[in-house]
């Protein structure tokens, strides 16, 4: 490989920096052997390491030059570094002087080498294996095991400064090369960014400039075909015409996602918080909402905390464009039922609160495998069974930004084929403290848009101006107008529009932003300012195309005194003037239909996290009933068929019907479809559950609901590595924690740090239950049986533990077993201690309660019956002591 070739081969950055730094390093260090290889034979070195030297120099370019051409440059650094270290440097040290030759300063080269060039584990293998060396040298040398070659004082010297000089420069040049790779990796980087940053630019000013001019002929579309369905035409005409304007609004819909999916991308989306009446806000969404579902059949219900803050600071722009996607997307994919809508709170620090809008419905639910993509950009879930289903996939991926940028969540619980919740929580400002009250919206909807449609007002006094650059536009707001029988004037200019200002007073002015010559900002300027003019006071609406969440607060800031985006509805037309238009120039006369949307007077409010756990935690009952903690039952299978584990069998069953040593009786944990079942319902009472499963090692509970799960953001599976009262004991420990009102993510680290305090043991009887389940074998089972052994099992780690056997009698065994089991180092927790047993009489329960109180005088005593899972594993006579230890 030619020097020419070298240099521009180390130039392109195209090539890999570390094929480029191999090349190098490898170029420069032969060239420095061979160096050294010609000085030695003109000085008359010896001759062993003149050989080495001159074999190194004809072997390793080849092996450089393969390395490079295949792309191995990583096998051929571990090839040439093994040659120097366990070949090369070995005869050079001793055929070269030993400690008074180059060698040495060659040695700490080669550690350079190693670094530079090799990567991973083969790096530090090398380097141990020339560290290994290295020692090895210099105790050979030093307990004269192996003498160098000698060298006079003056061939030492010669030696060393060539060395010195030769590896030297090798390390200058390579640290200039790492400088100029950095330097111009780094002048690449920085053109690429701004590359980026104007290809973004570039894309902004297209969609920008796409929404605009989409938007131009589709209000003259959908203007248009609005004036047709009002016209008394054939009922084949009117359909046309609907699916015209169904086909138009998902156009628009379409154009909406895409542009402020490039805001966001582009990192131009800002949020924009104001002061805004949470019982308007919900007005406006109700309205828009209500009829989509009437139309497709679905009730739809809103549920408000009638103690929500009646005003809020918050970016009430944004909050309806997540709620009015995420309720349309309930909607688009609900067949038959209902949507509805909640919306709870939760004060924060200070001034702020956490709202907390909920949308549920009972359609078609999403797959568990779905569930990662589902806030994916262009990304639709389950095709096959939606693929009849408008919509680019935009929709959620927005919600899931917006969410983001206001500090808020977005979580998702669905049970496939049985409906979704939508779970997104807020931090918003508290403007106002009063609650909202009963609220009660009205859901306004025409009798009939098409066959009956009727102006809702006239005005034939009011005189409007409508400013637009596109005549077609001009043509579209005056006939949608016409039955208003309010007289409008029209300006193609903003020049036109300031001399009509100076002629004539106007109830209203519609203005176009984006004109020629006088863009709509700058006219409105001027008709403030405009010397003699009569409308400084007159209200004016932006009416535009151009498009984008934030383009209100553009417009606010302007001055205007309203927002309309192309294309416009003659129903927002009017909705807007009979807002502006003075009440002694108007008559109502529309035919309005009202539905009052009542708020549910017995508001349930969520609980913001809800502890649940499984049968085999044997819960006292008042614990249980106390804390509100749902249950999901075992299963106990026996040859009479399978049982409720505490609901349709208990205990005492359990150990009559497994006397009989044909008998069988074993536990099975709920099926992952049981766990969701069981979690869809719990979420209808809190924000978050926290699922507290019996040790994994003992059940498959644990990997059944976490694997159920899957389907639900707001669902979170603990392993107790316990059993029985020690999962309960941590359930009970979880619920106080709730009660002092932590987040989330502080209950989770106080469990996972509480279980491991948590002191689990049974002393059992005989182990011939425990046999006939397959938990012990048999030889084990004799010889407990000979020798009288009552064994403790204790937890340990999540895993069950023989740690005792204790050898007697029942009563002398259970003495022991207390004693130990009391007798810690740790201090133990005194406020409460569970005993549990299986088929032990009342007297031996009290006279285990009466011992275990006098070693421990615990605040509270709970002796109950451990589940039927537990006693058809463990048998009669067994019984445990769960208590937690202090930190």
């Amino acid at each position: 490989m030619n020097p020419g070739k070298v240099i521009k081969i180390l130039n392109d950055h195209e090539i890999p920096v570390d094929e480029r730094r191999f090349l190098l390093v490898s170029t420069l260090s032969i060239i420095g052997v061979f160096i050294v290889f010609v000085i030695d034979l003109i000085l008359g070195e010896n001759p062993g390491e003149t050989w080495i030297l001159g074999i190194t120099c004809i072997v390793v370019p080849p092996i450089i030059n393969l390395s490079f051409k295949y792309h191995k440059t990583r096998l051929g650094a571990w090839i040439l570094g093994l040659g120097i270290v366990c070949v090369v440097m070995p005869v050079t040290f001793f055929s070269g002087g030993g400690l008074y030759g180059g060698a040495v300063i060659w040695l700490s080269f080669v550690y350079m080498y190693i670094a530079l060039v090799m990567k991973g584990k083969a790096r530090w293998v090398l380097a141990g294996i020339l560290t290994a060396e290295v020692i090895t040298e210099y105790y050979f040398v030093v307990n004269h095991l192996h003498e160098p070659s000698p060298h006079s004082i003056r061939m030492a010297y010669i030696d060393s400064l060539l060395s010195i000089i030769v590896v030297g420069v090798v390390i200058m040049l390579v640290v200039t090369f790492q400088n100029m790779v950095l330097k111009k990796e780094n002048e690449f980087s920085l053109k690429q960014a701004k590359e980026i940053e104007e290809l973004n630019r570039s894309q902004n000013r297209f969609f920008s400039s796409m929404s605009h001019e989409i938007r131009t002929p589709i209000n003259t579309i959908i203007g248009l075909n609005e004036m047709i369905l009002r016209e008394d035409i054939p009922e084949e005409v009117a359909e046309d015409a609907l699916n015209i304007q169904a086909a138009s609004r998902m156009l628009l819909t379409t154009i909406n996602d895409i542009l402020d999916m490039s805001k966001i991308e582009s990192g131009r989306m800002e949020i924009i918080p104001v002061v805004y009446r949470t019982g308007d806000m919900l007005s406006e969404i109700v309205g828009m909402i209500w009829l989509k579902a009437k139309e497709k059949g679905l009730e739809f219900h809103i549920d408000v905390d009638q103690t929500l803050p009646s005003q809020l600071y918050g970016d009430e722009v944004r909050i309806k464009q997540i709620l009015i996607n995420v309720l349309n997307n309930a909607i688009k994919y609900t067949d038959q039922g209902s949507v509805t809508l909640s919306i709870q709170w939760r004060k924060a620090e200070g001034k702020k609160a956490v709202i907390i809008y909920s949308v549920t419905d009972t359609g078609k639910g999403i797959r568990k495998e779905s569930m990662p993509y589902l806030f994916s950009a262009f990304k639709r879930v389950d095709e096959q069974n939606n693929r009849n289903i408008e919509g680019t996939g935009l929709g959620l991926s927005i919600v899931k930004q917006f969410t983001d940028l206001m500090g808020g969540t977005v979580n998702v619980n669905s049970v496939y084929m049985q409906g979704s919740t939508f779970v997104i929580e807020l931090p918003q400002e508290i403007a106002d403290d009063a609650g909202v009250g009963d609220l009660r919206i009205e859901a306004r909807h025409s009798i009939s848009a098409r066959k009956h449609y009727k102006q809702s007002f006239e005005a034939p006094d009011a005189h409007i101006l409508v400013v637009d650059d596109n005549d077609t536009n001009l043509l579209v707001v005056t006939k949608l107008l016409r039955d208003t029988k309010v007289v409008t004037d029209t300006a193609s200019s903003g020049n036109e529009a300031l001399n009509k200002c100076l002629q004539l007073k106007y109830d209203a002015i519609f203005m176009d932003h984006l004109m020629p010559d006088m863009d709509g900002i700058e006219c409105l300027k001027q008709i403030r300012l405009q010397v003699g003019g009569l409308n400084k006071e007159t209200p004016v609406v932006a009416l535009t195309a151009n498009a984008g969440s934030d383009m209100q607060a553009v417009y606010n800031k302007a001055g205007f005194d309203g927002y309309l985006l192309k294309p416009v509805t003659g129903e927002l037309l009017e909705a807007e003037l009979l807002r502006l238009l003075p009440r002694e120039l108007v008559r109502l006369t529309s035919d309005i239909e009202l539905e009052e949307l009542n708020m549910s007077k017995k508001h349930m409010k969520k609980a913001s996290i809800l502890i649940t756990t499984d049968s085999v935690c044997d819960l006292p009952p008042e614990l249980a009933k106390h804390y509100g903690v749902s249950i999901l039952p075992y299963s106990v299978y026996t040859d009479e068929g399978s049982f409720l584990d505490g609901v349709e069998t208990e205990t005492d069953g359990i150990l009559s019907y497994i006397e009989d040593k044909s008998r069988k009786a074993y536990s099975v944990a709920p099926t992952p479809g049981q766990y969701e079942n069981f979690f869809s319902e719990q979420l209808g009472k809190a924000q978050n559950i926290v699922h507290i499963t019996m040790t994994r090692t003992l059940s498959e509970g644990y990997k059944n609901a976490l694997e159920a799960s899957a389907s639900f953001n707001n669902v979170h599976v603990i392993d107790s590595e316990h059993l029985s009262g020690g999962l309960g004991l941590l359930v009970i420990f979880a619920c106080r924690r709730i009660r002092e009102d932590i987040t989330l993510d502080i209950l989770l680290s106080q469990i996972d740090e509480a279980k491991k305090r948590i002191h689990t043991s049974f002393m059992v009887d005989t182990t011939e239950y425990l046999y006939r389940v397959g938990r012990i074998s048999s030889k084990i089972n004799a010889i407990s049986k000979a020798f009288m052994i009552h064994p403790v099992l204790t937890m340990k780690k999540g895993r069950m533990v023989a740690t005792a056997g204790h050898i007697g009698t029942l009563k002398s065994a259970r003495e022991k077993y207390i004693n130990a089991c009391l007798d810690v180092l740790t201090p133990i927790n005194k406020r409460m201690v569970f005993i549990e047993y299986c088929g032990m009489s009342y007297e031996e329960v009290e006279e285990v309660r009466q011992r275990v109180s006098e070693k421990v005088k615990f605040e509270k005593t709970f002796c109950h019956q451990a589940s039927p899972t537990i006693a058809s594993n463990c048998g009669p006579g067994t019984f445990g002591i769960i208590y937690m230890l202090e930190k």
